[in-house]
């Protein structure tokens, strides 16, 4: 395959992995779900305890989101992950904490106690959910960097890095923006909904059933407001457009929009995947269907895979540098934005990508078995008789 056949296959397959992940966070949604639908200690067990069991493949696949990244497109992976080190390292506090809770929550004499470890929970469904969203709104919105390749001819280092965060906050400022919070929320609040409607399919307990439905509908309506907000915000904005032929930067009205019409089959598996989030809430809350969370479970793949596809795909930069102290359309806005990253400027080398290619033949028998085991965990919902046999318990 040509370099840049192999650059779009590869954002196919990360942007693929980051939807996955995003439909994974339904764990973090659950623990956030803790107190709320669990209002006794053995309904709380029942819930850490069937999030415990998925727990894991949230993990591994950021793990794997992150490697392939960097293997992938490795100056983003240096830009981002070296210069907004602040946003990073507070997700990744997050996931860590996950990790310990679940192997100490029920551990016996262990020193914090078991409502800390849950407390942690709460930490990570809440940090873990709103940062990773808000750190992929710059994806649209752009951050303050910039990007000097010829540094690389350098091996001093230090300073003269090929790429330089602008500004103390160190990715922090990404807060500041409110369609960046907007994606945040949005991405917190899916989870719980994605939570909700996981318990309701894999717990056998009436209480939580009943809890778990009414926090679907009070979490629905946020995350539909916030969602619809920063949709409205990013396909009414300027967008980052690069010039194929001399890789210039420049700011095109409407650009997101011009990228779903470019693409349509892009457009119909967005609006799928939107139409399929619905129904999984409908059919919940108006027919008491309990597999909801296998249709917003693949309407959160197609949704956010999609998304990811219009922002890097049709000459887009789906890492933008921009500065917002600078005036828009002012030679030095125009020249900070092109250290903006694109999947041809960012890329790794032709043999890297041909090497990966031949790797990723694997996805399928990994998938194949995530299924199997997604399916030999959870052949029937868990029940407190259930528990109650079990040698291990988180």
């Amino acid at each position: 395959m040509s370099l840049e056949l192999l650059q779009q296959y590869w954002w196919i397959i990360v942007s693929l992995l980051g939807a996955l992940l995003v439909f994974l966070m339904f764990v973090q949604g659950g623990q956030t779900l803790l107190y709320t639908v669990g209002k006794t200690e053995t309904e709380r067990k029942l819930i850490v305890n069937t999030l415990g069991r998925k727990w894991e493949f949230t993990f591994t696949t950021l793990v794997t989101f992150g490697g392939a990244f960097f293997a992938s497109f490795p100056l983003f992976y240096s830009t981002s992950f070296g210069g907004a080190y602040w946003v990073w390292m507070a997700i990744l506090f997050a996931f860590i904490i996950q990790a310990v809770s679940y192997e100490f929550r029920s551990k016996p004499n262990n020193f914090l106690g078991q409502r800390t470890y849950e407390i942690f929970l709460l930490v990570n469904g809440i940090l873990g959910t709103v940062l990773i969203g808000t750190a992929v709104g710059t994806f649209f919105t752009g951050s303050a960097f910039s990007v000097d390749k010829m540094n690389l001819l350098n091996l001093t280092g230090g300073s003269n890095a090929i790429s330089a965060w602008e500004g103390p906050a160190h990715g922090l400022e990404a807060v500041l923006n409110f369609t960046n919070v907007a994606l945040g929320l949005s991405v917190f609040f899916l989870s719980r909904v994605l939570g909700s409607l996981y318990l309701i399919n894999s717990i056998e307990n009436d209480a939580i059933l009943t809890r778990s439905k009414h926090q679907l509908l009070i979490n629905s309506i946020p995350f539909l407001v916030f969602f619809l907000y920063f949709l409205g915000a990013v396909l009414l904005k300027d967008g980052f457009a690069v010039n194929p032929d001399t890789a210039e930067v420049t700011l095109e009205p409407y650009k997101y929009i011009n990228n779903f019409l470019a693409m349509p089959l892009v457009l119909l598996l967005f609006l799928a995947g939107v139409v399929l989030v619905l129904a999984g809430i409908g059919l919940t809350w108006f027919k008491d269907s309990r597999k909801g969370i296998w249709y917003a479970g693949l309407g959160t793949i197609l949704t956010v895979w999609m998304l990811l596809l219009n922002v890097g795909f049709n000459n887009t930069a789906y890492y933008p540098a921009f500065d917002c102290s600078l005036e828009a359309g002012s030679a030095a806005s125009q020249a900070f934005m092109q250290s903006s990253l694109t999947i041809k400027n960012s890329s790794s080398s032709h043999y890297t990508l041909t090497a990966m290619s031949y790797v990723s033949l694997m996805v399928p028998f990994v998938l194949a078995y995530i299924w199997y085991a997604w399916k030999s965990m959870n052949n029937k919902r868990i029940s407190e008789q259930e528990l109650n046999e079990e040698h291990h318990t988180y």
